[in-house]
């Protein structure tokens, strides 16, 4: 892991995400401005900001599926970039729509990656994280005819085959309808609480992020605006007399539309 260092309510925390001055250009515009964050072992990191402000963007990068055009970053204590790192390995993600084969049911949607994984005993693996993210009663049912919320439940088990110690949510609740959004989020502090996972998970929705987060960054037109801890967070709200949602609109000079 990274260098310890004295993490939120006083633990001492290893990094388990580092990036400096990370910058990403398309067509000659910077869609990611010198983004230099942290992330530590543990956290669930809420990565707010509105469409268009270069979440995905930034957490392609963390996953590999983009490369920076500048910048550098650790990942799990080690830079991805070099030749022969297994950081991206380490790594479980659910970037914008789970893909699945719509005519195979579940678990043979997991099967089907834990044999790309080379996972051992993907029986027990696939049984383990059924459970987890409560499908068991439905792993055998196609997954053309599951509804969204059953859909993000298996993006998730998918992003957790191989037991990654970091997990990448993109959008997660994105299209879910109030209950879906309250299952999702019991299940990702589920996830953080039993195994431990470092989570890093992006959203628009100011609501939601602040009841799972125990960290925050402020993505603003591709640069970090804001981070901190939700104590430090939360304190500075309160001396300020102002919601989450005003403190945000502050930060980004929104007018709160």
């Amino acid at each position: 892991m990274g260098e310890p260092i004295s993490g939120w309510r006083g633990r001492v925390m290893s990094l388990a995400i580092v990036t400096k001055d990370i910058v990403k250009k398309y067509d000659g515009q910077n869609v990611l401005d010198k983004v230099s964050l942290s992330v530590l072992e543990g956290d669930i990191y809420g990565l707010v900001g509105r469409n268009g402000a270069g979440k995905t963007t930034f957490m392609k990068i963390v996953c590999g599926l983009s490369s920076p055009t500048s910048g550098s970053m650790s990942i799990l204590g080690a830079d991805p970039l070099t030749k022969g790192s297994e950081s991206f390995s380490k790594i479980g993600s659910l970037i914008e729509t789970p893909c699945f084969f719509p005519y195979m049911n579940a678990t043979d949607n997991l099967m089907l990656k834990c044999i790309c994984c080379g996972i051992d005993a993907p029986d027990k693996h696939i049984k383990e994280l059924l459970e987890l993210v409560g499908l068991q009663n439905v792993r055998n049912k196609h997954t053309r005819d599951f509804s969204l919320g059953m859909r993000q439940r298996l993006g998730l088990a998918m992003a957790l085959i191989g037991n990654p110690e970091l997990l990448v949510l993109d959008e997660p609740i994105n299209g879910l309808d109030p209950q879906g959004i309250a299952e999702i989020r019991s299940l990702i502090l589920k996830i953080n609480r039993e195994t431990g996972t470092t989570i890093v998970i992006s959203s628009h929705i100011l609501s939601e992020l602040s009841k799972v987060a125990t960290r925050y960054g402020i993505l603003d037109c591709g640069k970090l605006v804001y981070e901190n801890s939700r104590e430090a967070l939360e304190a500075e709200c309160e001396n300020k007399d102002m919601s989450f949602e005003d403190f945000y609109f502050q930060i980004t000079q929104g007018d709160g539309r």
